[in-house]
């Protein structure tokens, strides 16, 4: 189970916001409330053999409450042949970056990633992956699936293309390991330096039919860099409308952690191009990249943990960054429950969403506070 009620104050943020295109708009749903933002149960075991194995959830965003997003349920079955291989059928999380390859729920800031992760990554659909260790320390993860994110999409919405592909590589030199997940942060407080580099790939051809909702909860949706939807009527201002959309999107990352300590980071390239479009848009082909750096110490071993993040997205339409600092208090010494206080500083957030303590367009400081519950 995981759980956390949520303080969130955006009213520091400017009311409005102009996009690349000089058009000024307000900014969605400035909030200054208490939320339960969160249930999660999961039921995990096997059946008849101990390498068949189920796992299902059941989420609720209390932000959207009497909204269609605000429960998602899903699941998958799987069977371990080896350490080489295990096959899995069923809803995850593409490994399209770092933080979708199963590291939750050991982040620093929650559930909430930084701003250019957010921007650039795929999120849930269903499909068939395959995993495994090809040598000691060194892991590989293949997904293929409907599309990036389908969390709020109807099969009839989906194409019949079956074409989307993520896959993950990442390489643990040292110790072999990286912490419990894989995570963010030095909570295990390692005695030997553990290292970690990896590299993810993701292509996917996107139709406007088959985006989900800005609010469904984990989403992700592709994004101008001023926050623009692609798939909106008209995008760039000329009558134009995207129908269809090729995405590729390359992560790479590595991070360090010794004694209570880490400094992790990532950088992530962006190409979207071959567009199919009713009327006329000005582009053939957009590109963006840009990085994330996540540093953080256990002030406290097992007690207090200090950290600050900084992102960046060098893109077309703007070059929005963020930057947080924050601290984990773990009241019984255990990472089961924790207290987390954070301020953002955005600058032009091209993401943001009812789920997110982050705005579209938004420009100032964020304050949210989390109390969080997991077992």
């Amino acid at each position: 189970m995981f759980s956390y009620a949520r303080y969130l104050n955006q009213t520091a943020l400017d009311s409005t916001y102009t996009d690349s295109f000089g058009r000024v708009l307000p900014l969605s749903d400035i909030r200054n409330d208490i939320q339960f933002q969160k249930v999660s149960w999961n039921f995990k075991g096997w059946l008849f053999d101990p390498d068949f194995r189920y796992y299902f959830f059941f989420w609720t965003s209390n932000s959207q409450m009497g909204e269609g997003a605000q429960v998602v349920i899903g699941g998958y079955f799987q069977y371990h042949f080896s350490d080489l291989l295990t096959v899995t059928a069923g809803v995850m999380p593409l490994p399209t970056t770092r933080s979708t390859n199963y590291t939750f729920p050991n982040w620093l800031r929650n559930d909430n990633r930084v701003m250019a992760d957010e921007f650039f990554r795929g999120s849930y659909s269903t499909g068939i992956d395959a995993q495994g260790e090809l040598l000691h320390g060194l892991r590989y993860r293949v997904a293929i699936a409907n599309n990036l994110a389908q969390l709020g999409v109807s099969s009839q919405e989906l194409d019949a293309s079956f074409n989307t592909f993520s896959g993950a590589l990442w390489w643990m030199p040292t110790t072999g390991e990286f912490g419990q997940t894989a995570g963010f942060g030095d909570y295990d407080n390692h005695q030997e330096v553990a290292t970690l580099v990896g590299i993810h790939y993701t292509r996917s051809r996107e139709t406007a039919q088959g985006q989900p909702a800005i609010d469904d909860f984990e989403n992700s949706q592709i994004r101008l860099s001023d926050g623009t939807l692609l798939f909106s009527p008209d995008p760039f201002g000329t009558g134009g409308k995207v129908e269809r959309a090729t995405y590729q999107m390359v992560a790479v990352n590595a991070g360090i952690k010794y004694r209570g300590f880490a400094l992790e980071g990532e950088y992530y390239f962006r190409w979207v191009d071959d567009f199919d479009v009713i009327g006329t848009i000005p582009v053939t082909e957009l590109y963006d990249d840009g990085f994330s750096l996540q540093a953080s110490a256990m002030v406290l071993q097992n007690r207090v943990q200090a950290y600050t993040t900084y992102s960046r997205i060098n893109g077309q339409y703007g070059d929005p960054t963020e930057f947080s600092i924050g601290v984990n208090i773990f009241p019984f010494r255990r990472r089961e429950v924790r207290w987390n206080f954070q301020a953002l500083r955005l600058d032009h957030s091209p993401v943001g969403g009812s789920s997110l303590p982050m705005v579209v367009g938004g420009n100032g400081w964020v304050f949210s506070s989390d109390w969080i519950v997991a077992f």
